[in-house]
């Protein structure tokens, strides 16, 4: 089976195992678009005879996102720095797509912003998929680090989910596959925007911590 099979079957068969259980694979460091999974589900869910609730839709996404960042985070954790860049450096690591470069990055993104970055981290392409790494090879408290990675993943699936509901109301398309395609269009331009703003909320209660003292 190839990737366009895989991806149809996906969305002719999405409910909320299939949903949580391809957001837990998204989210590992097995590369897989979670624009396939959440804005098809989403949109289905708006169908009152699919079976399935909106909110229950980007719920299960984000208990399968926790899962692969825990399985990111412990396999960081156990293996330790030299065996995870060993293991980006390798040819299986390059066909997950993931490279020295790339953990690197996730690793200055995580210096930068510190445990907080597990929560902004969730909404950057190309780094979301690997923020738990840093996380782990840091020993960040598991409480905390649930804790950001929920709210990070939650905010981004609802935001795929809010793509699927406004092509369910506002546009014409009748197949799981036409929302996966328009998905893929905006979601990171939204995920983007969310970030500039979150960024403005921070150093503005900075800015009045500041003051303040």
């Amino acid at each position: 089976m190839n990737s366009a099979d895989l991806f149809l079957w996906i969305l002719n068969n999405l409910n909320y195992w299939v949903v949580t259980l391809f957001m837990a694979i998204e989210s590992s460091f097995i590369p897989f678009p979670s624009e396939v999974i959440v804005p098809p589900a989403a949109w289905k869910s708006m169908d009152p005879d699919s079976g399935m609730s909106f909110i229950l839709v980007i719920v299960f996404a984000t208990v399968g996102a926790n899962i692969g960042a825990l399985i990111n985070y412990y396999l960081a954790k156990w293996l330790g720095r030299p065996i995870v860049y060993r293991f980006a450096d390798s040819r299986i690591g390059h066909m997950c797509l993931i490279d020295r470069e790339k953990v690197e990055k996730s690793e200055a993104f995580f210096r930068e912003h510190g445990a907080a970055s597990t929560f902004f981290g969730r909404l950057v392409p190309a780094v979301r998929q690997l923020i738990s790494i840093p996380a782990g090879l840091s020993g960040m408290p598991i409480g905390k680090f649930l804790t950001y990675t929920t709210l990070g993943a939650g905010c981004w699936n609802t935001v795929l989910a809010l793509i699927g509901w406004g092509i369910y109301k506002y546009t014409n398309y009748k197949t799981t596959q036409d929302v996966y395609l328009q998905a893929v269009k905006y979601s990171h331009e939204i995920g983007y925007v969310l970030l500039g703003l979150a960024a403005i909320v921070i150093a503005f209660l900075v800015y009045k911590g500041m003051k303040r003292k």
